[in-house]
């Protein structure tokens, strides 16, 4: 805090007690009187459930308001001043993998009388309402009669006016005056609450996107105001209008009349690229001394080599050779999650997918199919498309040998195409089909692959082990191996978890917690076995692959698993690579770069980044194997495990 007259500053909250992963996150509001702040508070290794505080303006007090193990934010001040409000995860669904929790607005109060008001009925409130209007007119008399008064010389008395006592927050009963202000766990944004405290604003996101809604809290009723609103909540300084500030629009709303208008405005500037893209240069260079996860960056000369990088700004004149540049300097760093890049604007024309892979060694005119994708766009039976089949034209453009066929598929995603096929048997047939898209091709060969795995698995095994793999360390993939593992599974002596090919996130907990199961139960009503206990987590024998393109938590997981013993991690060493990431978008939104600034440390303080995880069981895959459809990795944990799942079936009858 810095006093404006005396320019003393004072240190309210030291940094030990907040991290600021990205800018504005740590959010704070001052309160009316100016004695208080409350903001977001982690205490002490609290990063992942953040508190709300209360901190006395010169330092000298910090209250825990929450002192809770689920996540809070946003705080801010109501009642005037004697009320808290903030978001919280307490009341709503969490998702299985870390990622995501609903959340409700709640408020304490901080003073028995403010508490008694809220919680009043509007006839109450109408009735206290008028017994302060009477009370403030009587002394509204009372002053202006003494005005009136005048001494021998015609002066008036002097009057003193009262000093309002300092507000004293009832910190020992708060937790017994907390309200939910939503009306259920949901999706919310800023809010506010009326100075009456009668009526609550607030923004929520649902399937129809996001909008403002009013609730009248003594009536009970909610509903929306205006639609596809998603920004700040800024309130007038006598709480009689709000502005929202979205996006790319102003609006502002009259509480007293509830009526709403678009504000209109136009912002021109004066943009000068060259000098736009030395500031960036510059901030990203403050911002990795600031924020990269080692203060020592290395042991590199980091303002050194940013001046050498420096000199080759002037020669610049676009944005994609300067994502190169800044990836070029922040490579340097030799570090993982950096780098930066280029999201070039404008709409682009898609290349569509047919689903099939084509006979390379084919040289005639067309394409001759070599494999139907089974969920393809082509593999509709009544199609009756087969390998071997050529394809001649796209919507009558035929196809001559050595020409890019690619441009016939230009913008024809989701659209009806016309497609001439030579069959196998020379006819000629005509079918209409609507090719798809790369994503959706690469998705459906994921699963391909998936399903081979599968197989391959279930044929070494003969059925006694099971495969899962986790694409991506996020909720959707956790709930496709929670499906199967403890579904299609679940009666398998073993299983593998593959982590291989992926790109990460944050799931390590959550697999270490699915795969770390014991029994210690079993249900058998009238000698029917009918199930065991932990129900919702993997007690038998499990193994984890893991390869060379396991990166960010794709490290992670596999590092937590093998030091907590849950079972052996075969295949390729992992690169280091444990470190979360703010990639940072930047006043030129088309350009972004990554700051790698939380890495994970082992139990003796070790660094996880650039330290390699090396597998229990090395093996690696070849491409001559891969290609001959042998999977070197999946062979030896399936060996493994039938070995581990008959100790483990041995150690059990004894």
């Amino acid at each position: 805090m810095i006093d404006v007259k005396s320019k003393k500053v004072t240190t309210v909250l030291p940094g030990k007690f907040n991290y600021s992963y990205q800018d504005g996150d740590i959010s704070f509001e001052w309160s009316p009187d100016s004695n208080w702040l409350v903001i977001s508070y982690i205490g002490i290794g609290g990063w992942n459930n953040c508190d709300i505080a209360m901190v006395k303006a010169d330092g000298s007090e910090v209250v825990n308001l929450t002192e809770s193990g689920y996540s809070n934010g946003n705080p801010k001040f109501g009642l005037d001043g004697k009320a808290v409000m903030y978001t919280t995860g307490k009341y709503g669904m969490k998702a299985q993998g870390s990622w995501g929790n609903q959340t409700d607005i709640v408020m304490s109060v901080l003073d028995g009388d403010a508490w008694d008001k809220f919680r009043a009925t509007e006839e109450e409130l109408a009735i206290a309402e008028k017994e302060e209007k009477a009370k403030k007119e009587k002394e509204d008399k009372a002053k202006k009669e003494a005005d009136s008064k005048k001494d021998k010389k015609g002066k008036k008395e002097e009057t003193k006016e009262e000093k309002k006592p300092a507000f004293e927050p009832e910190f020992d009963k708060h937790k017994y005056r907390t309200v939910r202000l939503t009306t259920g766990a949901g999706s919310y944004g800023d809010y506010f609450l009326s100075p009456k405290g009668d009526k609550f604003y607030y923004v929520m996101y649902s399937n129809g996107g996001p909008a403002l809604y009013v609730r009248d809290l003594k009536k009970g009723d909610n509903k929306p105001l205006i639609q596809g609103v998603s920004g700040s909540i800024v309130p007038d300084a006598k709480g009689q209008n709000v502005f929202l500030i979205g996006d790319n629009t102003l609006w502002k709303l009259d509480l007293n009349r509830g009526s709403k208008e678009r504000i209109e405005f136009d912002a021109p500037y004066d943009r000068k690229p060259s000098l736009e893209r030395e500031y960036m240069y510059d901030h990203m260079a403050r911002q990795v001394n600031d924020k990269f996860y080692d203060k020592d960056i290395h042991g590199i000369d980091w303002a050194g080599i940013c001046a050498h990088y420096r000199e080759f700004l002037p020669y610049i004149n676009n944005n994609q050779d300067y994502s190169i540049l800044l990836s070029e300097v922040l490579g340097e760093l030799n570090a993982s999650h950096t780098g930066s890049g280029y999201r070039a604007p404008g709409a682009r024309m898609s290349v569509a997918e047919l689903g099939v892979f084509f006979d390379q060694d084919y040289k005639g005119d067309g394409l001759k199919i070599a494999e139907v994708l089974p969920y393809g766009p082509l593999a509709y039976k009544k199609m009756n498309v087969q390998p071997g089949d050529i394809i001649m034209s796209i919507d009558g453009s035929k196809i001559l040998a050595g020409n890019d066929y690619n441009e016939l598929l230009e913008g024809k995603e989701g659209k009806k195409t016309r497609l001439e096929i030579k069959r196998v048997n020379g006819k000629t047939d005509f079918i209409e089909m609507k090719p798809t898209s790369k994503g959706d091709i690469n998705d459906e060969l994921y699963l391909r692959w998936i399903e081979r795995n599968q197989k391959m698995v279930d044929s070494l095994s003969n059925g006694r082990v099971g495969y899962v793999h986790i694409q991506g360390m996020d909720t959707k993939s956790y709930q496709r191996v929670y499906d199967q593992l403890l579904g299609k599974y679940r009666n398998c002596d073993a299983v593998i978890v593959d982590t291989r090919h992926n790109g990460g996130g944050w799931l390590h907990n959550d697999v270490a917690r699915l795969f770390g199961g014991k029994e210690y139960v079993r249900f058998t009503p009238r000698g029917q076995y009918i199930g065991s206990e932990p129900f919702s987590q993997w007690y038998k024998p499990s193994a984890m692959l893991v390869n060379e393109s396991n990166y960010s938590d794709a490290h992670g997981t596999p590092y937590t698993y093998q030091t907590l013993g849950l079972g052996k991690v075969i295949g390729a060493p992992v690169p280091g690579t444990m470190t979360a990431v703010w990639w940072e978008t930047q006043i030129d939104p088309t350009l972004y770069f990554g700051i790698p600034q939380v890495t994970s440390s082992d139990m003796n303080g070790n660094a996880l980044e650039n330290k390699q995880l090396t597998p229990d069981i090395i093996v690696y895959n070849t491409p001559e194997g891969e290609l001959a459809g042998r999977d070197a990795q999946i062979e030896a944990a399936v060996k493994h495990l039938l070995e581990e799942s008959d100790k483990f079936k041995a150690k059990g009858k004894k």
